[in-house]
C-alpha cells in the first residue's frame, strides 16, 4: 500500500511536539548504537523459550544481529516504505527483525500469533506487504502452509520468509537471515543510517472503535512518546528489567519493547505463557517491572498457591489492557510485596493515562490514571457526566497515531484531519477525583480485554449460516476484568443452532479463535430504536439481568 509513503505527521504539529520535548529528531536504531557502544556487554534480551531454554543477547549481539537482518531483507528488495509483515512469538529474532525494517525506513506491520488465515489475508492485502515472515508452526496451528494457502491471492506479496522447517519456495529464516553475513555485502552499517522519526514506521492491528478492523499507522516518535513517558514515571534506568508477557506483536510488547531500548535497559520475553511459568521467569530475570493485564497477575497468584515468592528485585506491576478488579490491588501487594499501578490506552494512542507513586496506595483499585505528558484527554456527554452516565473519551497528543487504515475498504483516515486532532476511542469513563479518569465501559460494538473483537465482521459471518436469522455479539464481563462474546441470536431453525456448532461455523471460516462467542441466547427478535439500529447498551443490562427487553 505505497499510499502509506505519502503519511506522516505535519511540520507543524513535529515542531510542535519536539519544542515541547515529546518528540526527537531521531529514532530507535540511534538507540541501539548508543548502548552498543556505552554498554556493549549489557543484557538486552532475555529470551525465554519452553523448548529450548533461554536465551541472553547483549547489547552488541542486538546490533549485530539487527544490521544481518537489515543485510538479508535488503536482500530481498525491501526499502523505504516497503512494508515487512511479521507473525512471530515471544523471540529475540523478532524483535532484531523489527528493528532491522526500520533501519531500512521500511514500514513494520507485527501480526499476533492468533490471526487465522481469513484475517491475515485481508491484513496482508490491504498495506501491500512485499514481504512476511512466519514460523512454520505454533501452538497446533500451521502457519507457514496457511500463509502458502493465502499467497496466490496477495499480487504483491514477493516473499515469504520461514523460522523452522520452510518448504517450497519459503525461504529459510536461519540460513537466510541469521546465518549469512549480509551486512559485509550492502550498504546497512547501523551507523550510517538516517532516520526520519515522522514518517510511518509501523502499522499495528486493531478491530477499531466500532468493532471494525483497523491498523495503526505509527511513527518511530508517537511510539516513542508512550515510551519515554511511562519510562520516566515508572524510574526506568539502565539497571531496570522489564518483563511483559503480552505479545511483541502486541500495542504493548512494542511499547515494552521502546521503553527498554530508550534507557539501555533489559527485555524479558517469554514464548508460551502460564502462571508457573510467569513466576519463574520473574524470579530468573530479576524483574523489577512487570506489566501485563489482570489474567495475567491472576495467573501467576493462582499457581503460588498462597505461597509467598522470593521476589527481592520486583519494584512494581502496571496492570493495563482493561479495567483492574479492586480485590486485585490488595491481593498483588500481599503476595508479592510490590505495589499495583494501572494504566489505560489503546493501539491507536499508545499508553493514554497511569497512576503514578503519588497516589493513594491502592489507587489502581479506583483509578487509570491521570494523562501521560504530551496526551490530552476530553470527556464529552450531552447530559452531565455520572456514574450511571460516563462521557466519551477523546484524546489529542503526542502518542496517536496519524492514520488509521480501515481493513476491508482500505480507507485512510487521517487524525491531524478531523476535530482539530481529537481521536474518539469509543471508551466511556468518568474523572477519578484527581484529574484522572475510570474507565467505565465501551460505547458501540468494542469488546475484550487485551485484545479487541471485531464484532460487526463476525456478525456478518455468522447472518451468512442458515440456522441465524439475526444476531448482535455483545460483550459480556468474563471474571479477571476483560469480556468475552455473547451471540444474542434471532434463530432460524428449530431445534435452534448451539453455541459449538456456531463456534465450528466460524471456525471452518478461518475465524480467528479470540473472536468466537462464548455464550449464545436466543430472543424472538432483536431490539432496535427507531433508526433500526440494535439496542446493544439495553442488551447488555439484559445480559447482566439488570433490565427487561419488554419493559424498555
Amino acid at each position: 500500500m505505497r499510499l502509506i509513503e505519502s503519511i506522516r505527521s505535519s511540520d507543524d504539529i513535529a515542531r510542535r511536539f519536539r519544542d515541547a520535548g515529546f518528540w526527537r529528531n531521531s529514532g530507535a536504531i540511534s538507540d541501539l548504537c548508543r548502548w552498543r557502544d556505552a554498554t556493549p556487554d549489557a543484557t538486552a534480551i532475555m529470551a525465554y523459550r519452553a523448548d529450548e531454554g533461554s536465551a541472553v543477547v547483549s547489547y552488541a549481539e542486538y546490533a549485530h544481529h539487527v544490521e544481518r537482518f537489515a543485510g538479508a531483507l535488503y536482500e530481498l528488495g525491501v526499502g523505504p516504505g516497503h512494508v515487512v509483515a511479521c507473525q512471530l512469538p515471544n523471540w529475540w529474532q523478532t524483535q532484531a527483525l523489527i528493528l532491522a525494517a526500520l533501519r531500512l525506513q521500511a514500514v513494520v506491520a507485527p501480526i499476533t500469533t492468533t490471526i487465522r488465515p481469513r484475517e491475515l489475508q485481508r491484513m496482508l492485502r490491504v498495506l501491500g506487504a512485499r514481504v512476511c515472515v512466519t514460523v512454520d508452526e505454533w501452538a497446533g496451528f500451521d502457519h507457514a502452509a496457511a500463509l502458502g494457502e493465502i499467497a496466490s491471492r496477495l499480487p504483491e506479496l514477493r516473499h515469504r520468509v520461514v523460522i523452522g522447517e520452510p518448504v517450497g519456495d519459503e525461504i529459510d529464516f536461519r540460513s537466510f537471515f541469521e546465518e549469512t553475513p549480509w551486512e559485509q555485502r550492502h550498504p546497512v552499517a547501523l551507523d550510517d543510517a538516517w532516520e526520519d522519526p515522522d514518517c510511518v514506521a509501523m502499522v499495528l492491528f486493531t478491530s477499531g472503535t466500532s468493532g471494525e478492523p483497523k491498523g495503526a499507522l505509527h511513527t518511530q516518535n508517537t511510539m516513542y512518546a508512550s515510551a519515554i513517558s511511562v519510562g520516566d514515571l515508572d524510574g526506568f534506568g539502565r539497571d531496570s528489567v522489564r518483563f511483559t508477557p503480552h505479545a511483541v506483536m502486541h500495542n504493548v510488547g512494542q511499547n515494552n519493547a521502546q521503553a527498554v531500548l530508550l534507557a539501555g535497559a533489559s527485555m524479558v520475553l517469554l514464548d508460551g505463557w502460564s502462571g508457573e511459568q510467569g513466576v519463574q521467569v520473574l524470579a530468573d530475570s530479576g524483574t523489577t517491572h512487570f506489566v501485563g493485564a489482570p489474567c495475567f497477575v491472576y495467573d501467576m497468584i493462582a499457581a503460588i498457591g498462597g505461597k509467598i515468592p522470593h521476589l527481592p528485585a520486583l519494584r512494581t506491576v502496571r496492570c493495563v489492557g482493561t479495567t483492574i478488579p479492586k480485590p486485585l490491588v490488595s491481593q498483588l501487594s500481599d503476595v508479592f510485596g510490590a505495589r499495583l499501578l494501572s494504566g489505560w490506552g489503546m493501539t491507536e494512542i499508545g499508553i493514554g493515562t497511569v497512576t503514578r507513586s503519588d497516589d493513594p496506595p491502592d489507587w489502581a483499585a479506583h483509578s487509570d490514571g491521570r494523562p501521560v505528558m504530551g496526551m490530552e484527554l476530553d470527556l464529552r456527554s450531552d447530559t452531565e457526566i455520572t456514574e450511571d452516565r460516563p462521557g466519551r473519551v477523546f484524546v489529542r497528543g503526542s502518542g496517536v497515531c496519524v492514520a488509521t487504515v480501515e481493513l476491508d475498504s482500505g480507507a485512510l483516515s487521517v487524525i491531524a484531519e478531523h476535530d482539530d486532532g481529537w481521536y474518539d476511542t469509543g471508551d466511556l469513563a468518568v474523572p477519578d477525583g484527581r484529574g484522572g479518569i475510570r474507565v467505565a465501559g465501551r460505547a458501540g460494538d468494542r469488546i475484550g480485554g487485551v485484545f479487541m473483537i471485531p464484532v460487526s465482521d463476525v456478525e456478518s459471518e455468522l447472518l451468512k449460516n442458515p440456522g441465524v436469522a439475526d444476531v448482535a455479539l455483545i460483550g459480556y464481563p468474563e471474571n479477571h476484568g476483560g469480556e468475552l462474546a455473547c451471540a444474542v441470536l434471532v434463530p432460524a431453525t428449530e431445534p435452534p443452532i448451539t453455541l459449538d456448532q456456531l463456534r465450528k461455523y466460524l471456525t471452518a471460516k478461518g475465524m480467528t479463535e479470540w473472536y468466537l462467542p462464548t455464550r449464545v441466547e436466543y430472543v424472538q427478535a432483536l431490539p432496535r430504536n427507531c433508526n433500526g439500529k440494535v439496542r446493544k447498551e439495553l442488551l447488555r443490562r439484559w445480559l447482566m439481568a439488570a433490565a427487561s427487553l419488554t419493559s424498555e
